[in-house]
């Protein structure tokens, strides 16, 4: 019983886990060029909108996860037009991003699919399916340690393998290529890329059409795999979860994997103590429950998280000196 408790306990940390590390990554990416993205939750958000509609309509996977990513990248560019070519405030613009997703894909929901703001089930062919299940059941039959094995680390979609090898492609593209260089200077010193003859604005729009594309995927998981239909604010704060990931793993790629991991096992815990009455205190409120993960996020980031550094340039606009 306990293996079963383990594995599946792995297996739930890893699957609510996937947006959060989509997400973060697109912060690390978007702040390492020295962009602040408030509008994490706004982007998971519509293209979540995006995904559901256009897979409903079409019944098309291709197509639905097609829509996301230009609904994304479009947000992005948004993003980028307001505040690295004009300069906007960066936070006030984040802002605006999600209050405009709140708002945008609700009232397109009720106008399209009069359903109150939600959209039709996706059909079976545009849900996520398990994958490597023929290898789980060979992993299983290892002495010990093998049915735990085969329930948390096979089975899973495409997007939660998927999510832990972005993981190792952005680590890989920050710090092991040209770009990746260029673009970490660009947010901590702006003024020596701009010397060395590479555009700094060039640079952070590079940076936010690679966030958009991660959080499309990150809205996509959402309808694909966690919910067959789109609900208003779905989302429910996850995109903040994993600004505050990103913050806690110090704009690293990998340390934003463990923070993430982390608010997963707590999102995947709090699901499993629903109804279990503890020890000396009997049945807690499901409230208080649901609030766990979020009240816990608040307590590790104001208590654990050290003094976080972040880049010297993040959230300034850079004005090309003449």
């Amino acid at each position: 019983m306990d293996d079963v408790l383990i594995g599946t306990l792995v297996a739930s940390t890893l699957r609510v886990s996937v947006p959060l590390i989509l997400a973060a990554l697109a912060g690390c990416l978007s702040e390492r060029s020295g962009v602040i993205d408030l509008g994490l939750e706004g982007k998971m958000l519509l293209t979540a909108f995006a995904t559901a509609s256009v897979g409903a309509v079409t019944g098309s996977m291709a197509l639905a996860l097609a829509a996301a990513v230009l609904v994304g990248v479009a947000l992005s560019m948004l993003h980028g037009y307001a505040c690295v070519t004009h300069g906007g405030d960066q936070v006030v613009l984040g802002v605006a991003i999600t209050m405009m997703a709140a708002g945008l894909s609700v009232v397109l929901g009720i106008a399209w699919f009069k359903l109150g703001g939600q959209t039709p089930p996706l059909p079976e062919a545009v849900r996520l399916h398990p994958l490597l299940t023929g290898v789980a059941d060979v992993v299983r039959t290892i002495p010990l340690v093998g049915p735990t094995l085969a329930l948390s680390l096979f089975g899973h979609n495409a997007f939660v393998y998927g999510a832990l090898a972005a993981v190792a492609a952005v680590w890989w593209l920050l710090y092991r290529t040209r770009f990746g260089l260029r673009l970490r200077a660009a947010g901590e010193n702006p003024n020596m890329v701009d010397a060395a003859g590479v555009s700094v604005k060039g640079t952070r729009y590079a940076a936010l059409a690679l966030n958009g594309v991660l959080c499309s995927l990150a809205g996509s998981y959402l309808v694909l795999a966690m919910n067959p239909s789109f609900i208003p604010n779905m989302t429910a704060g996850r995109g903040y979860m994993a600004l505050a990931a990103m913050i806690f793993g110090k704009w690293h790629p990998v340390g934003a994997l463990a923070a993430c991991l982390l608010f997963g096992f707590l999102d995947a815990a709090s699901i499993r103590l629903q109804g279990v009455p503890l020890p000396g205190v009997g049945q807690v409120p499901v409230q208080f429950i649901q609030a766990m993960p979020y009240v816990l996020t608040v307590v590790l980031l104001a208590g654990f998280i050290g003094r976080a550094v972040a880049p010297k340039a993040l959230g300034r606009p850079y004005v090309k000196e003449r």
